[in-house]
């Protein structure tokens, strides 16, 4: 997921607020999601399980990364178009459905691991940290293509 991260931020990075503030978010969440996981670089060599309040952080970390994709992304890309007088693509609208299919999976996730005060319930964690890697690599491909698609659009208006 990092190295992929690298080629979209080379490759969209630096051309719109938007794109920059969304790339900023996804960065921050995956450093945190492979320190929780214990994946390289930052693996050590005895594997603990994370305290709660790891837990709670990174949990914290996934909302509001999804609330910014739901609210504040989206709104900032369609003040853009609507000063520019761009409007959404049926592909840019399926993508975006898409997008929004991944939210509940990985809602649940939070739901299960925010409150979490006890290790005995963290029997799971391991599985669930996979799971949860998989959907955020889904949505993260998902926002690739749409970043894609609307990076243009933010680049350059129409009739411009």
């Amino acid at each position: 997921m990092l190295s992929k991260f690298e080629q979209v931020q080379q490759q969209w990075g630096g051309t719109s607020d938007v794109i920059d503030h969304w790339l900023v978010s996804r960065q921050q969440l995956l450093i945190d999601y492979c320190k929780l996981a214990g994946l390289p670089p930052f693996e050590s060599n005895t594997r603990q399980l994370p305290t709660s309040s790891q837990l709670q952080l990174f949990c914290q970390q996934v909302v509001d990364y999804i609330s910014a994709g739901h609210f504040k992304i989206y709104d900032m890309v369609m003040e853009k178009w609507n000063t520019a007088g761009y409007s959404p693509t049926e592909d840019i609208s399926l993508l975006y459905a898409s997008i929004t299919q991944t939210t509940d999976p990985i809602l649940n996730f939070t739901d299960r691991y925010s409150d979490i005060a006890e290790e005995n319930t963290l029997t799971d964690l391991d599985k669930d940290l996979s799971s949860i890697g998989e959907l955020l690599e889904l949505r993260f491909g998902l926002e690739d293509s749409l970043i894609e698609l609307i990076s243009e659009s933010l680049a350059c208006p129409p009739g411009a």
